[in-house]
């Protein structure tokens, strides 16, 4: 399978779920802007030219990160990474699965167009200040999820990768965590694991 990817973009969650599960796959790294990211060739995997995308071995291809995570686990997982459905801790996955794009996600976009895609001129810091102040409300759902779990949903999940993955994000971006004791402590954990070291550094 071939895994499209930039550095610093939701592309990292997918590495890292390959990496957590041991799948082998071929790496075509980007540079975020560059053009080959809006050729056709490209464009025939993912329309807007973005990433992540994945190019199964079968000829599918499927784009969006959440959709990418759930299809990798149903597929070739083998019951690793999720409960099964019958599981109490079913429901609560599925909710973490989709909270990282539905939550925590939109603030994040926002603050990464004000303070790096935009020219200085046309930043708005109102926006900035919004978003901060909506992304520590996202992520008090977060906290007082984990109090007594070191986990979304029982054990470590896609949930986590996906949320885990924004919550880190959403941090580095400014989030105030000083009062989520918590989060420090899951993100803590999170950044130990290997296969989220290596993700990181995927295509250096």
């Amino acid at each position: 399978m071939k895994i499209y990817y930039a550095p610093n973009t939701r592309a990292v969650r997918i590495v890292w779920l390959f990496n957590e599960l041991g799948l082998p796959y071929e790496l075509e790294t980007f540079q975020l802007g560059e053009r080959k990211m809006r050729a056709p060739e490209y464009l025939a995997v993912h329309p807007l030219g973005r990433v992540p995308a994945l190019a199964d071995d079968d000829g599918t291809c499927v784009f969006e990160s959440g959709a990418i995570v759930q299809y990798v686990l149903s597929k070739y997982a083998d019951g690793r990474l999720q409960p099964a459905p019958s599981s109490a801790d079913f429901g609560p996955y599925l909710q973490w699965l989709h909270y990282a794009e539905g939550m925590i996600m939109p603030p994040v976009n926002t603050i990464v167009v004000e303070t790096i895609l935009l020219a200085p001129e046309k930043r708005n810091q109102g926006n900035v200040d919004r978003a901060v102040k909506l992304l520590g409300r996202m992520l008090e759902a977060v906290e007082t999820r984990l109090e007594g779990r070191e986990f979304l949903a029982g054990a470590f999940s896609g949930a986590d990768i996906m949320t885990g993955h924004a919550t880190i994000v959403a941090a580095k971006l400014g989030a105030d965590i000083t009062d989520k004791p918590n989060v420090s402590a899951y993100i803590q954990r999170l950044n130990a694991r290997p296969a989220l070291a290596a993700a990181w550094q995927a295509g250096t």
